[in-house]
């Protein structure tokens, strides 16, 4: 199989790396470049555990080839902290319990920032909607929604309802 040279910026750093043309943009970042943050569930887009933003956009990295990635600037859940300060998502998945195996957490939480760049201030039934396509077997959705509810509110500089309220 034919052999590409190709440049990635992931999490800021930039990144060469040579892959085969079939090679997936998830097993490039994972066995080759060594982000383990995007997990391998099913190769076929349905359980959202690969999720990473590519130049801005969340995308399913078991669907894309590294080559057509090539020049992007890839962000994995690594990304999302600052050094040792975490992104209010991270918080508040970890504040809210949102996770419990954490195998669906990375997808969980790249597609939870493509909605709240999205939409600051969504409802339930929209954080519902923006997590679509990401399977968890082990929480029950609702620490998630919650969790993502209350990043919202923290993104905006507030806290949300459910927080003042004390649920």
């Amino acid at each position: 199989m034919a052999t590409h040279e190709i440049s990635l910026t992931v999490n800021g750093e930039d990144r060469g790396l040579e892959v085969e043309s079939g090679t997936l943009l998830v097993h490039a970042l994972r066995d080759q470049l060594g982000y383990t943050g995007p997990n391998v569930g099913c190769e076929s887009t349905v359980c959202g555990a690969c999720t990473v933003r590519v130049d801005g956009d969340s995308v399913k990295s078991c669907t894309v080839l590294a080559v057509q990635a090539d020049g992007s600037e890839v962000t994995t859940v690594s990304g999302l902290a600052d050094g040792d300060d975490l992104h209010p998502l991270q918080e508040s998945f970890r504040d809210e319990h949102a996770l419990q195996c954490g195998y669906c957490t990375p997808g969980m939480l790249m597609s939870s920032l493509s909605l709240l760049e999205r939409e600051p201030d969504p409802d339930r039934e929209e954080i519902r909607e923006g997590i679509e396509g990401n399977l968890c077997r082990c929480t029950g959705y609702e620490p998630i929604v919650d969790a993502v509810e209350a990043a919202a509110g923290e993104m905006r500089g507030g806290t949300d309802a459910a927080s003042e309220e004390g649920e």
